[in-house]
């Protein structure tokens, strides 16, 4: 069975049938996989027929559009089962530890064998410290890397960088960094129809930059990352949106939407958080930038001073010399001598007054930098000033909706009593009423009894 394109989506009995063809044919070893791993069948290259063309029945082509189509699978499960079990993920997902072991296998896809028996071998983890060259965003989970105790092989180290980064949500802007210096550092590592030198690469990119929704929570330091990871349970994708859809509630769903939405707006005051500190980074890097030059130009007034007095003091030579020459010599080498001094008294002067014009401007440039260096720091405490009333509006803003959804709660209950008691106390006036009804009754048989004629009796 053709693998599919990067922009079509395999319907779920095409999956079925595309697993099913690979599960019936012979397994072999896949060339970006050391010897002691072993890939499923369906992502192995096939001895194909000659009839069929070459570049269509391509091996390394299929499995890289094999590798590519199951990141596919495999993140969109991700975030899935990530949005309808919170967001949060640990090291026991289990979709997350198959998502780990399809990008290693990625990123081993087409590695270089070693040259030569006692040649170095390329490992991962060699190309991954690579990345810390370009960003300095990257030097931190690199030496916390190296410094792990429980992690001993260069392997075990390339795995424990991949959850850090992941849970550093740079995942993909590191990928993307290497895929940008191809030529002078992939090269290096990988075979020229690897699937990182080729095309697929950036599709690759586009599916770690989904991933940055998700927020992990991985202890690398409990996870035994030196042996061989585990096999991937094919049947979590196979399934049909059919099956995902039953058994969902109205609740659940209204559930669902409110915790996308609280979480969608953690993410955007994440981002807004990120944005502010990379500008504070800039303010911070302008300012020593501005220091350097500060210093730069106190060295170029020194000198320029320095020079000034030299200057000086060569001129007050120079006039003692003059006048020796003037009672030594005669008076047409006086003369002569005097013109020459003359011109270079004012080639002096001249130099003079261009230096003290020179240390001018230099010292006008220091003001003007000092100035702006004021203003910087300013700009800066203003910027972090308002970042912390931010801060506290946001968190004052909490404590009140919690004070108001307690206020709320009271308030329903005593409702709730209220109401209780009101109709208590309404039986308790309708039997009185109707006791008042009884006793007025009675009253009214006794008075008309007393206001009967007494009978007369005859002796």
């Amino acid at each position: 069975m053709a693998a599919w394109s990067d922009n079509e989506v395999p319907t779920p009995s095409e999956r079925r049938s595309f697993f099913r063809d690979n599960d019936a044919k012979s397994s072999s070893r896949s060339p970006s996989i050391g010897s002691f791993e072993i890939w499923p069948s369906f992502l192995v290259s096939k001895t194909l027929p000659h009839k069929i063309s070459d570049k269509a029945r391509d091996p390394v082509i299929i499995e890289r559009r094999n590798l590519v189509n199951i990141s596919k699978l495999i993140v969109k499960e991700l975030i899935e089962t990530s949005i309808k079990y919170g967001r949060m993920l640990d090291s026991d997902h289990m979709p997350l530890q198959h998502f780990f072991i399809v990008l290693e296998h990625v990123l081993r896809h087409g590695l270089r064998p070693k040259k030569g028996l006692l040649g170095p071998k390329k490992e991962l983890w060699d190309l991954l410290q690579w990345v810390e060259k370009f960003t300095t965003e990257a030097q931190d989970i690199t030496s916390s890397v190296r410094d792990l105790p429980t992690v001993r092989t260069q392997m075990g180290r390339a795995r424990a960088w991949l959850r850090l980064a992941l849970m550093q949500k740079k995942l993909a802007d590191y990928l993307k960094i290497l895929i940008d210096h191809r030529d002078d550092v992939l090269c290096d590592f990988f075979e020229p129809d690897a699937l990182l030198m080729s095309d697929e690469a950036i599709i690759i990119v586009g599916l770690l930059v989904g991933l940055n929704v998700i927020d992990c929570n991985l202890c690398v330091k409990e996870e035994d990352l030196d042996c061989q990871q585990g096999v991937i349970d094919f049947s979590l994708y196979l399934r049909s949106s059919h099956h995902t859809s039953v058994g969902d509630s109205p609740e659940e769903d209204s559930d669902l939407d409110n915790m996308t939405t609280v979480l969608d707006q953690k993410n955007y005051i994440e981002e807004l958080n990120r944005h502010l500190n990379a500008t504070v980074a800039n303010l911070q890097a302008k300012v020593e930038s501005l220091t350097t030059t500060n210093a730069l130009m106190k060295e170029d007034l020194a000198i320029a001073k320095k020079n000034i007095m030299a200057i000086t003091e060569e001129n007050a030579y120079l006039k003692a010399d003059k006048k020796l020459d003037t009672i030594s010599e005669k008076a047409e080498e006086d003369s002569s001598k005097e013109k020459e001094m003359a011109k270079e008294i004012e080639r002096l002067k001249l130099e003079l007054e261009a230096e003290k014009k020179k240390s001018t401007e230099v010292q006008h440039e220091l003001d003007l930098q000092i100035s702006l260096k004021a203003e910087m720091e300013v700009a800066m405490k203003l910027l972090e000033k308002d970042i912390h009333d931010k801060q506290d509006t946001i968190i004052s803003l909490r404590r009140q909706l919690d004070d108001i959804k307690q206020i709320n709660l009271d308030m329903y209950r005593k409702l709730q009593e209220c109401e209780i008691e009101l109709t208590e106390k309404g039986e308790m006036v309708t039997r009185l009423h109707n006791k008042t009804m009884q006793i007025g009754q009675l009253l009214d048989g006794l008075k008309k009894c007393q206001e009967k004629p007494k009978p007369i009796y005859k002796k």
